[in-house]
């Protein structure tokens, strides 16, 4: 028998064989949808897939480093698309675009082609679209918008579709931001979030008000109101054990009979209970079952499996109607049922999730990556506009890099704090490429308007640590320096510039010759110190000198332009750099140093410089303050029934305790023309200097807090107090990610009694911008350079923390304690932090105006570059001066530019924000107009197209799409009363753009160029 015949006659055997065993092949229905008068269950399968925490963004997508955690995210994308395809009734929303563009741009065609089917299908949904889930308590509402605007225009590019829904379901707290502007105003119908303070979820419950419309801005009101909801528990399944990862444990659906543990009735039961308790506590007959976790289906049939097998017999049960679904399917559900929402107002801050346990921490966790981001989010505003005004370079450096890196680093375990150390090292890692890249893009942009080269232009971004080669040169020999300020706002600034220099015997001249009044300011040893440190630590190597002076002075600085100045060797016969007058104040010695100039003057106490006396002579604003440090020890709560140790995350304090000076410390103060200085070492790791600058009614404080010791096994979380004579009354404002303001009332939620068990964490509220207290009479304003925590434990007092040093865990996952050090070759110290905050004091109704502005100029610092030339002539600059708008034009005191940058598609993104709110200003806050051509000058205006924020879609598709929600007690009036006016439609020929308070317009414009320049556009300087 030949072997042909041998195998032919195996096959009929064999299927002899199998065609007498019974077959169990069972084909499950799925194919159900809502089903009127049923309590429908809309099951919703995801992943949760952090963009860094306890491993790194590139490590959880490739999957290795599973010591620490068994996370592959590519195994998840590559598993869903089968799975989907085996069934076209599945669905599956992913979110995290971060991960999603690395699996996409991995992909062929075929399947590509394949994944673009199923997202038409609506089998797979983008949900939420930004690069990243965000926090919502640390990052700057311009973060927000950019890192959400870099994953929405990817969508809309790749698949032709823009996400309906926000997906907030793990950020601990929720922010007012999130509800209007990256809810409503990027397009979003709905918003859905896991994380709630306990209390207020369980008075939820009871009264069925998990589900709100959310309206987050007064002074926009209805008009970008949004469908919220907050899950029962968590983004998990619900409660019954219904996990199907290969790993988990919970009981499967074992539907033959044959096989021992068969359970379907059993399961079917558990499935319906947890349904019918859920549908007690929500209104409508629908509900949400989130079917997936952190991480999850990594292989996805696994899932699919089980979830089919529930739907197939609880529907055959009959009592309930289960369906595969998605958000936007359940949102359509609730807003077809008709009925009326309870309203939400303000935020979802703080949050709790048991007695004792305040996510309040994590507002302050890692100031120094935390600033270290705001630092590059300014830049990056700022090195879009150079490169838009050269022209993108399409082969050449850009500033993609910075923008990739910028949107990883707002995701919720990023900018928060609360990822691994080795984790957070990498998110600075990634910064630090991303800022070389566009640093290459801004001195090219800066060759490209000056006619000079590229490599002329160096920049100093370790001026945080005092160390600026570029500045620190001999100016010996005929040798100058050239200091290019570029001002990134959009109206005139003057503002000062400190520089470290080597040298004593310098002047500052403009680009017209003219001196600049300028001064020079002591390097004290504690800048000294810090520099040595970290720049050995950092560069790995020591300075080779040590600055005698900062070199200050001021500079005026056109709007979207720069202005030069020409720091060399002075002559005999011209001006010098004024040197600082420095006195030191023993205790006793005199009882009061007045500092200050015009206006605003200071007089401190010498008994260690607690007591102020702050007084403005143009407002007659005189208030005494004090001004105080002290730690709180972090709880160790190992040992008790239910521990709570205070960690990344959770602020649980054990006690305050003041920080006293140590000995015989005295004051030091420094004068001179432009700036006045009152240096005090406070203990041997705090340091701060209280400075009052020339024509600002402002003060400025800059601090040095580190190494914090641990020696006594103490965990420490330090603040600052500045106590006022306000009668406050318990209240205070602080800001939603930077944008609106919020009143804050101690010991109080407007939406329940709250039961007070942590009188200093549960007052904590995140502040990005600034946080003031007011009375009849006056306000007190205080500005950060950075997110921070903060509160108003006491009537008139501001406490600020600056910084935390932790030894234990907070058991929330991370599994670390907070206890960040810097290393040199083998000797480690506790991470010192170096900042600033700002004070003023206004009469009542009048301190929005600097709030509002200077926050600005905080967010966008001048961008500094420096250029030296040997030969001792003037530099020859094709323009020494320059502004990107009309020479005659401004934006107006109430606007702010967000975003100018040039698009690969040509295109240019302008987006403008009007900076206060409904009544906050007597004279801002009413409606602003911006006229565009202005902003182009020598370029004409194609075309300009209104979009969303998120840039995304048409603004008038969008608004037609918008669901319409009825709200409790406003029936009727269809949410009318609440709507507030907005900015006219854009006339294509006088092409002037309105804005009224809090609204931010987002605009694509085509410019005309020669067809030579394809993609480029040329501001010729």
């Amino acid at each position: 028998m030949d072997l042909d015949k041998f195998l032919l006659c195996w096959v009929v055997l064999l299927l002899g064989i199998f065609s007498s065993v019974e077959s169990r092949y069972m084909v499950y229905n799925t194919s159900h949808t809502m089903v009127p008068g049923k309590l429908n269950v809309h099951v919703v399968p995801h992943s949760h897939d952090d963009v860094g925490w306890l491993k790194t963004v590139d490590q959880y997508y490739v999957g290795s480093n599973n010591s620490i955690q068994v996370a592959c995210v590519q195994n998840v994308l590559d598993s869903i698309v089968p799975a989907l395809l085996a069934d076209k009734n599945r669905r599956f929303i992913y979110v995290e675009q971060a991960f999603f563009q690395r699996w996409w741009r991995e992909q062929s065609e075929e399947i590509k082609n394949i994944v673009k089917g199923l997202i038409r299908s609506g089998q797979l949904e983008h949900i939420n679209g930004g690069m990243c889930m965000h926090d919502e308590a640390a990052p700057h509402y311009i973060d927000m918008i950019d890192q959400t605007t870099l994953g929405h225009r990817f969508i809309i590019r790749e698949f032709n579709v823009t996400p309906r829904i926000g997906w907030q379901i793990d950020p601990f707290g929720h922010s007012a931001v999130q509800a209007y502007l990256l809810g409503a105003e990027v397009g979003f119908d709905s918003v859905f979030f896991g994380r709630i303070d306990y209390q207020d979820r369980e008075k939820r419950k009871g009264d069925k008000s998990l589900e709100v419309i959310w309206r987050g801005s007064k002074s926009l009101g209805s008009s970008s109101q949004i469908f919220a909801g907050a899950f029962p528990k968590n983004y998990e399944p619900p409660p019954g054990g219904f996990y199907y990862e290969i790993t988990d444990d919970s009981p499967v659906v074992q539907d033959d009979p044959d096989l021992f543990d068969y359970n379907v009735q059993e399961r079917v039961n558990a499935f319906v209970a947890a349904a019918l308790d859920q549908a007690n506590i929500t209104r409508t007959n629908h509900i949400m079952f989130t079917m997936g976790t952190d991480f999850r289906y990594q292989y996805a049939h696994t899932w699919f499996r089980q979830m089919d097998k529930l739907l197939h017999y609880v529907n055959l049960d009959g009592r309930i109607n289960a369906l595969y679904s998605t958000p936007s399917i359940y949102t359509d559900a609730k807003h077809a049922a008709n009925e009326a929402w309870p309203l939400k107002t303000e935020d979802y801050f703080p949050y709790a999730d048991r007695i004792n346990a305040y996510w309040t921490g994590y507002f302050t966790s890692r100031p120094a990556l935390k600033r270290y981001v705001r630092v590059m989010s300014g830049y990056y505003l700022a090195a879009r506009q150079l490169e838009f005004f050269k022209g993108r370079s399409e082969k050449g450096p850009n500033t993609d890099s910075l923008a990739d890196a910028l949107a990883i680093a707002q995701h919720h375990d990023a900018v928060s704090g609360t990822s691994k150390q080795h984790v957070a090292d990498d998110y600075a890692k990634r910064l630090a490429i991303g800022y070389v890249e566009a640093e290459s893009v801004v001195a090219t942009s800066l060759a490209h308007l000056t006619k000079l080269d590229p490599a002329t232009f160096q920049q100093c971004l370790l001026l945080n640590i005092s160390y600026c080669p570029a500045s620190e040169i001999n100016l010996s020999q005929g040798k100058s320096l050239t200091v290019l300020a570029y001002n990134p706002l959009g109206w005139k600034r003057v503002d000062t510039v400190r520089l470290p220099v080597v040298s004593g015997d310098i002047a500052v001249h403009d680009s017209e010759g003219h001196e600049v009044e300028s001064q020079l300011v002591p390097f004290t040893d504690e800048y000294a110190a810090l520099r040595n440190y970290h720049v050995e630590a950092y560069l790995g190597h020591t300075p080779t000198q040590v600055p005698k002076y900062w070199l200050v002075f001021s500079v005026s600085v056109p709007p979207l332009g720069f202005t030069t100045y020409t720091i060399s060797t002075a002559k005999k016969t011209g001006g010098y750099s004024s040197k600082s007058h420095v006195s030191r104040y023993q205790k006793g010695e005199q009882s009061t140093v007045d500092v200050g100039h015009g206006n605003l003057k200071l007089s401190f106490s010498t008994d260690q410089g607690k007591a102020i006396n702050y007084f403005n002579s143009r407002t007659s604003m005189t208030e005494p303050l004090k001004q105080t440090f002290s730690y709180y020890s972090s709880y160790n709560g190992t040992n008790d029934k239910e521990p709570q140790n205070s960690g990344a995350y959770v602020f649980r304090p054990n006690g305050t305790f003041p920080i006293k000076p140590e000995g015989q410390v005295p004051l030091t103060v420094i004068r001179g023309p432009l700036v006045d200085e009152v240096h005090q070492q406070i203990n041997p790791w705090i340091s701060q200097v209280t400075r009052v600058y020339k024509g600002k009614e402002h003060v400025e404080v800059e601090f040095i807090v580190g190494n914090i010791p641990i020696k006594d096994g103490v965990g420490k979380e330090v603040v600052t107090q500045i106590s006022s004579s306000l009668k406050s009354n318990k209240t205070f404002y602080t800001d939603s990610s930077g944008r609106d303001y919020i009143k804050r009332i101690r010991d109080y939620r407007s939406d329940w009694k709250l039961e007070v068990n942590q009188p200093v964490a549960g007052n904590y509220y995140p502040i990005n911008h600034g946080i003031y207290l007011q009375d009849s009479q006056k306000e007190f304003s205080v500005m950060v350079d950075r997110a921070i925590g903060g509160s108003s434990i006491v009537d008139g007092q501001v406490e600020l923390m600056l910084h935390r040093r932790l030894l234990l865990d907070d058991s929330r996952g991370v599994a670390e304690s907070l206890n960040e050090t810097v290393c040199v070759q083998d000797k480690c110290t506790g991470l010192t932090i170096q900042g600033k905050y700002y004070y003023r004091i206004d009469p009542y109704g009048e301190g929005a105006k600097w709030r509002r502005t200077f926050g600005q100029e905080i967010y966008s610092p001048l961008l500094l570059a420096f250029a030296q030339h040997d030969d001792g002539k003037p530099m020859s600059f094709n323009a020494a001066s320059f502004s990107g708008i009309d020479s005659s034009y401004s934006l107006p005191d109430n606007l702010a530019l967000l975003t100018l940058q040039e698009l690969d598609d040509g295109n240019v993104l302008l987006r403008l924000a009007h900076l206060y709110e409904v009544g906050e200003d007597k004279d801002l806050s009413g409606v602003a107009s911006v006229e565009l051509k202005k902003l182009f000058p020598g370029k004409k205006i194609a075309k300009v197209t209104e979009m969303s924020l998120s840039a995304n879609q048409e603004r008038s598709v969008m608004e037609k799409k918008r669901l319409v929600w009825k709200v409790e007690g406003e029936e009727g009036t269809n949410g009318e009363m609440k709507k507030a006016k907005r900015g006219r439609e854009i006339d294509p020929r006088k092409l002037v753009m309105e804005l009224y308070p809090m609204e931010i317009r987002t605009v694509l414009i085509r410019l005309e160029r020669p067809p030579s320049h394809s993609h480029v556009y040329r501001f010729d300087a």
